[in-house]
């Protein structure tokens, strides 16, 4: 927030807040707590003006910069999905009634999980530019995801039927080791020095269903993991990683699983057999969560239930394994 000398005396602040610009002058140099004082009288004592919809876009807007354009396409399909005539109604004038009558009807058909989203993102917008609104909506009961977890004989199955395939036979590898499909795809040879890997970026969808290169989500998202000589080779003898994009990775997985009559399972859930298999064999908590990227140990333990020198580890692990 910048304090603007304007002449001898006078002094200007501008600044935008819930999606409203202000302008505050003083006949004297104001002090920053000052100015968040008057701010947010003026703030509150102006209606919101606006439907949810050109607040929404609005807020959508605002963090268009800061966050992945995954999250952003994911906004604007929120979005799309909300009730018209909820949309259509002015921003100051919903009620904690009109959420709940939107989470009713968007309930009936469509999951627990999904309705939390919409929620979510609801909530998000009126804390913006309703700042001084309680929010207490009932929303459905969460339903458990059964994981399943593929066992180590799917696993040597899988590597076997591929073997003489790189295409596939190196990207089952990574996401055995926990890459997610979104960091495989965005690897190149450059990305490698000696054994050691790096992760940085994923190739993600924008709002324009448009494959992109972004960096990793979260600082522990971005590491480094070890990979053995004979993947080394493999890929160097390929000459790349993977030509491709998420989906057809999943679905490449999927033609696999079911030519060998194994259960399906999202190309995902590769990383639960990597906890689980590491867990098994002795690998600390701490060396799976920079292994696979998780940035708490309460995430990891919680989605994947089993639950450097953690370089060291790693070598440890997949060397065993592969």
């Amino acid at each position: 927030m910048k304090i603007e000398k304007r002449s001898p005396g006078s002094y200007r602040v501008r600044k935008t807040i819930q999606g409203k610009s202000l302008t505050l002058n003083y006949d004297h140099k104001p002090t920053q707590a000052e100015v968040l004082r008057d701010m947010s009288v003026i703030a509150e004592a102006a209606p919101v003006k606006g439907s949810f919809l050109s607040c929404a876009e609005s807020y959508i807007s605002s963090k268009d910069k800061v966050l992945s354009p995954s999250t952003i396409k994911g906004y604007h399909s929120v979005l799309r999905s909300i009730d018209t005539d909820f949309k259509s109604k002015k921003i100051a004038s919903i009620t904690q009634q009109d959420i709940q009558l939107l989470i009713n009807k968007y309930s009936a058909e469509h999951s627990p999980k999904s309705v939390r989203n919409l929620h979510g993102f609801v909530s998000a917008v009126l804390r913006q530019f309703r700042p001084d609104m309680n929010i207490y909506t009932t929303l459905p009961q969460k339903r458990e995801y059964e994981h399943y977890t593929p066992s180590e004989d799917d696993i040597k199955r899988i590597l076997e039927a591929t073997k003489d395939v790189p295409y596939y036979h190196i990207p089952f590898q990574l996401g055995i080791m926990s890459l997610r499909r979104s960091e495989i795809c965005a690897l190149t040879l450059d990305d490698i020095d000696g054994n050691i890997l790096t992760i940085n970026k994923a190739l993600v969808l924008n709002n324009d269903n448009e494959w992109v290169l972004k960096p990793t989500k979260t600082a522990a998202g971005t590491r480094k993991i070890y990979i053995s000589d004979s993947l080394v080779k493999e890929i160097r003898d390929y000459g790349k990683i993977f030509e491709g994009n998420p989906t057809s990775l999943l679905y490449g997985l999927n033609d696999i699983q079911k030519k060998l009559g194994i259960p399906l399972f999202r190309f995902h859930d590769l990383r639960h057999f990597f906890a689980s298999y590491a867990h098994s064999q002795g690998m600390t908590d701490a060396d799976i969560m920079a292994t696979g990227g998780w940035k708490s140990d309460y995430t990891m333990k919680q989605v994947y239930r089993h639950e450097m020198n953690a370089e060291k580890e790693q070598k440890r692990i997949f060397d065993g394994l592969f």
